[in-house]
């Protein structure tokens, strides 16, 4: 499922017009993983492939006034859309890869990522691009508004031996990439990996 940039591009692109149209009650959901990454006020959090920003405004609401809130997305198109809804008031955006952040080491106290781990070139190295950037003891979000068989039956697909975002199989990536899991949520209603940097 992972896949390069280009190709992430290619997909999303077309899609950031109508993409809150679509999905328009993950709002919830949203909140409520951002609740569960355990922001403070002040810290500083990254929405890693943000897409539209959905995020962004719970993720502000979390570390209040004093924090700081980055939406990195490699898509133009989505970033627009993110500026057209008025989440760029709650976040500042970054066109980049996640594989290859503007940020300095251990800068960060979490980064939230909302269906990120299936678009990832490289999962492992780009798991460790977003550590580096984490303090140890950061906290990382892996969230879908859906859980993987609801996600998979709406591609009209079933969950495969391989998928890289069961339990089995992301625990170790995780562990390779300077993370530890602490909580693996994968309910029809949503899906929630919680980890802390090393």
């Amino acid at each position: 499922m992972s896949d390069d940039p280009t190709h992430v591009q290619e997909f999303f692109g077309p899609r950031a017009a109508d993409w809150d149209a679509r999905f328009p009650d993950d709002g919830p959901a949203y909140a409520a993983a951002v609740a569960d990454l355990g922001l403070r006020p002040g810290d500083a959090v990254l929405d890693a492939g943000c897409g539209t920003g959905r995020a962004l405004p719970a993720l502000r609401a979390a570390v209040g006034p004093t924090g700081t809130v980055v939406g990195a997305d490699l898509t133009p198109e989505m970033l627009a859309q993110a500026v057209r809804a008025g989440r760029d008031e709650s976040a500042g955006l970054l066109l980049t890869d996640v594989a290859r952040l503007p940020l300095g080491d251990g800068v960060l106290d979490a980064v939230f990522g909302a269906g990120l781990i299936s678009h990832l070139a490289d999962p492992a190295e780009n798991l460790r691009e977003l550590a580096r950037a984490v303090r140890p003891g950061g906290r990382l979000a892996l969230f879908h508004p859906i859980g993987r068989a609801a996600l998979a039956a709406r591609h009209g697909r079933r969950i495969t031996d391989d998928d890289l975002r069961a339990e089995p199989h992301l625990r170790p990536l995780l562990a390779g990439s300077g993370w530890r899991m602490v909580d693996y949520v994968d309910e029809d209603d949503r899906y929630l990996v919680l980890a802390v940097r090393h």
